[in-house]
């Protein structure tokens, strides 16, 4: 199976190898544009601020290459939130893959940490392949500043300050807030959900 991750520039696609080398598999980290759309499956990872991962993308000719995939897609973190129309994070407009923005969490009590970091449970888990197996209240890990509110296209929620996008699918795009690749045993069954699609 030819796995590739898209290589933007933004860190932390070394734990997703890993993970994927853990379930057998072997991806490409590649920027180059023929192999992204010849690949069978591909992760958009990453982490950092929303602005420059999209001149980055832009710059590249990789912005338009994402938003024409027709093979099974998987947005990790920034990944997701780059998917969106637009993010308040550098004002900046982004794939538009999902209609909706990316908004920034506005703590409510002195408890509320920006960023939201650490384990929180999975509720309202729609039928999307990707989520197959995994059960209401299962946790996952989170690492962010700013969420995608609940929207059509919402395949499961977290609750944190407020409801708000943990998973979304569109066809064959599917996207996680949350770090499949640092959730345990519940990160490790999505992925492998994601290989078999």
């Amino acid at each position: 199976m030819d796995i590739a991750i898209i290589d933007y520039g933004a860190g932390n696609v070394g734990s997703v190898i890993r993970a994927l080398q853990r379930l057998g598999v072997n991806p490409l980290l590649t920027s180059d544009a023929e192999r992204i759309a010849k690949a069978d499956k591909v992760l958009f990872p990453g982490q950092g601020e929303a602005r420059h991962a999209m001149q980055q993308l832009r710059r590249s000719g990789l912005d338009k290459v994402i938003t024409s995939l027709r093979q099974p897609i998987l947005g990790i973190c920034i990944g997701q939130q780059l998917m969106c129309r637009h993010s308040e994070e550098g004002d900046t407009p982004c794939l538009g893959i999902f209609d909706t923005p990316v908004l920034r969490f506005q703590p409510q009590h002195h408890q509320d940490k920006v960023p939201h970091m650490g384990w929180n449970a999975l509720t309202n888990i729609s039928a999307s392949p990707l989520l197959r197996g995994i059960d209401e209240g299962e946790y996952v890990f989170f690492v962010h500043s700013y969420y995608v509110p609940t929207c059509p296209w919402t395949t499961a929620q977290t609750n944190y300050i407020l409801p708000f996008s943990a998973a979304l699918q569109r066809d064959n795009f599917h996207a996680t807030q949350f770090h499949p690749e640092k959730s345990g045993s519940v990160g490790e069954r999505i992925l492998s959900n994601f290989l078999d699609l």
